[in-house]
């Protein structure tokens, strides 16, 4: 199965500004996918339009299902985006709450919300800070608590924004460690070749708002032209 499919997908910000250029991608379920390319490609951009944060002309579908305004909310509760920043992402006081809201969003009972919390802070590294404010946090703990606040729920999909950016040697590490522990099918835009040849399966490089290149992330990654115009 199919876990994106998208198709002739074009966006433009509100200024004008082109921001895709038809992409084309297919990620079979399972899979691990790299989106590489310089600043400015569109990485970012095609990410949001993945749990509807942003809509262009074009078909994408999450799961056989098309990312609509009918269907958010079931794209939602199956596609985990965690944001380049986290302090853009992070907004509950205590990082137990914000663990918690996704859970309680889709309606869990509370001990069944208590009881995803404390496995996904287990799984995250996190287990002794819940009543601690975010804003208290180091980054990567900070970034620790986004990825938490997405497996709390039973997201088939994630999507990650530079998930190893900022973050030193150890931390990285960490991170790394656990993503490859996850079963989901994940997008994973970075500038971290080597984080994406540890973690991931396969590589898409986008070059103004296109997909150019889709194949394995080893043959990939190690050509020297990689980012010859």
């Amino acid at each position: 199965m199919l876990a994106v499919d998208i198709a002739n997908l074009h966006y433009s910000y509100p200024d004008g500004t082109p921001a895709l250029d038809g992409v084309e991608l297919r990620l079979p379920e399972g899979d691990r996918l790299a989106l590489i390319g310089v600043n400015g490609a569109g990485k970012s951009t095609l990410l949001l339009h993945l749990n509807g944060l942003l809509q262009g002309q074009g078909r994408v579908e999450i799961f056989g299902q098309a990312v609509t305004p009918r269907n958010l909310r079931a794209i939602r509760e199956q596609t985990g985006l965690v944001f380049q920043n986290p302090d853009d992402q992070l907004f509950m006081p205590s990082v137990f709450d914000e663990v918690a809201y996704a859970a309680i969003n889709a309606r869990y009972e509370r001990a069944e919300v208590r009881r995803r919390v404390a496995e996904a802070l287990s799984a995250t590294g996190l287990t002794g800070l819940e009543a601690k404010h975010p804003t208290n946090l180091s980054l990567g703990q900070k970034k620790r608590v986004a990825i938490a606040s997405v497996l709390v729920t039973d997201n088939r999909l994630l999507v990650l924004d530079e998930p190893s950016a900022g973050l030193d040697p150890p931390t990285r590490a960490g991170l790394l460690s656990l993503l490859q522990s996850l079963p989901a099918t994940m997008i994973v835009a970075t500038h971290d070749l080597e984080f994406a040849q540890a973690l991931c399966t396969r590589a898409a490089l986008m070059q103004r708002g296109r997909i150019t290149r889709f194949e394995a992330v080893n043959a990939l990654i190690s050509d020297p032209g990689l980012f010859d115009a």
